[in-house]
């Protein structure tokens, strides 16, 4: 192995933590609800049907839901604590 190759996967290695945390986050949840609905809309699309409204409603709701998880959570620990 040469000298240079651990700061090259290093690099790389950096790089790909920065797009994981900025595509999945704090909830991998809206991440997966997201890429589920974009396949969907695609085979839907391929088939002919119209389903550009398909990934604002999904990702508002995976949004929403998410939301509501996190503030009853912060409820509990208040209410804990």
């Amino acid at each position: 192995m040469s000298p240079g190759s651990s700061g090259v996967r290093g690099a790389v290695g950096r790089f790909g933590a920065f797009w994981w945390d900025f595509i999945v986050g704090d909830d991998w949840r809206i991440a997966v609800a997201v890429v589920l609905a974009l396949a969907v809309t695609a085979i839907l699309a391929g088939l002919g049907v119209s389903a550009w409204w398909l990934v604002p409603v999904v990702a508002t709701a995976a949004l929403y839901v998410s939301l509501a998880r996190a503030v009853a959570a912060t409820r509990r620990s208040v209410d804990d604590g």
